[in-house]
């Protein structure tokens, strides 16, 4: 095993920026690198935290992505009530669209499922938002709109059959 190298903290910055570029160029698992390398030397940094979030929902639908139950706990902490919720909805919304994704029993039934667990966050958040930042009411719009548009999107019946019926 190879012990990790620790980033110098007066490079966290330029350490950002080049986690945000991987994000952009479609390279989410370096982005998580670089963003576990700004929390081992400063668990506390915001912006390294919500950039780590956003990462490893990038990884969603594939191979060896991340699971969204551990992203979610990856919130712990994060600052204001608002943000939590707000990232949280944004995880689950993320994993609802990769659901969408894949095929087999079941899938069409998770998908709503984490598109109404998105929505009940983004409502929780916009309760508590900052005068103006309407930011979660517009995500909860846009599940609402992918709900309404996808009538195959629905909960799972009551009793549903098993795989083993």
């Amino acid at each position: 095993m190879f012990e990790l190298k620790k980033l110098s903290p007066d490079g966290i910055e330029k350490a950002l920026l080049k986690a945000e570029r991987y994000r952009l160029l479609n390279e989410p698992a370096d982005a998580e690198s670089i963003c576990r390398d700004i929390l081992a030397v400063n668990p506390d940094n915001r912006p390294a935290r919500v950039a780590l979030v956003l990462a490893l929902t990038d990884q969603f639908g594939r191979d060896g992505g991340s699971d969204p139950e551990q992203v979610l706990r990856e919130l712990e902490g994060l600052g204001s009530d608002y943000e939590q919720a707000y990232y949280a909805g944004i995880v689950c919304e993320r994993a609802a669209k990769a659901q969408l994704g894949r095929r087999g029993p079941g899938a069409l039934y998770g998908a709503y499922e984490w598109f109404r667990r998105a929505m009940d966050y983004f409502e929780e958040a916009e309760s508590v938002h900052a005068p103006g930042d309407n930011s979660a009411l517009l995500r909860w719009n846009t599940c609402a709109r992918i709900l309404n548009r996808r009538r195959d999107l629905q909960a799972a019946p009551e009793t549903a059959p098993t795989l083993l019926e």
